[in-house]
């Protein structure tokens, strides 16, 4: 059968598939973020703590992906929680180094005016310092969820959900003739679901941020 009779009979466990893909990826990323944004102003005040943030998160994304779920997979066993430990992991890098360089790029007269109105601490940084710093926050955000959904795919080498596990199906039965069906499903399915995560982050940018910062 051709690709598109294809997808006429497999849609419903192509749409299981993806929905278990974007859900993934997006709790994934909600904790990729409170984490990278929590290291982030933990870390902004200090050169050699915030260097050392960004290396370390580096250093992650560096660790194959196939690798680091195999070495999960006997630590914590197969299916979710490899995948959303590993997601979570590779995820924190943008956000991580774009936190700090946004908190760093705060007008310091702001936090001072801030200050001499009787701000607290905390208060300035919810008020002042992470809401100017949101624009380049939410650029982390963008960049780890690109990467994130490809690396997903991976998942299913442990069992995990998305559709990664159409992509080793197709690619275990090389040669058959749905083979290559399977593979350009999965894919497209991955390219059209970051594609929709992007629109989304652009639409709550532009709901975020005032027209005055975006400029």
């Amino acid at each position: 059968m051709d690709f598109w009779e294809y997808l006429g009979s497999r849609h419903q466990q192509l749409l299981t598939d993806a929905w278990q893909h974007a859900s993934a990826v997006f709790q994934c990323m909600v904790l990729a973020t409170l984490l990278g944004v929590l290291i982030g102003v933990v870390t902004y005040r200090s050169d050699w703590a915030g260097n050392l943030a960004t290396t370390a998160t580096s250093t992650i994304l560096t660790i194959p992906s196939l690798a680091m779920i195999g070495l999960l997979v006997p630590v914590v066993g197969l299916g979710v929680p490899p995948t959303v430990i590993a997601l979570t992991l590779y995820g924190l890098l943008p956000i991580v180094r774009n936190a700090i360089v946004g908190l760093r790029g705060v007008d310091p007269t702001l936090v001072d005016a801030a200050r001499g109105i009787g701000m607290s601490g905390p208060m300035r940084l919810v008020r002042v310092e992470l809401p100017l710093a949101w624009p380049p926050i939410l650029t982390g955000i963008r960049v780890s969820t690109q990467m994130l959904m490809g690396i997903a795919a991976i998942a299913a080498y442990a069992s995990g959900p998305g559709l990664g596990n159409e992509i080793f199906r197709g690619l275990a039965s090389l040669g058959s003739k749905n083979a290559l069906n399977q593979v350009l499903a999965g894919t497209l399915g991955i390219i059209v679901l970051a594609l929709l995560f992007d629109a989304a982050y652009v639409l709550i940018g532009r709901l975020t941020i005032p027209r005055g910062i975006r400029v």
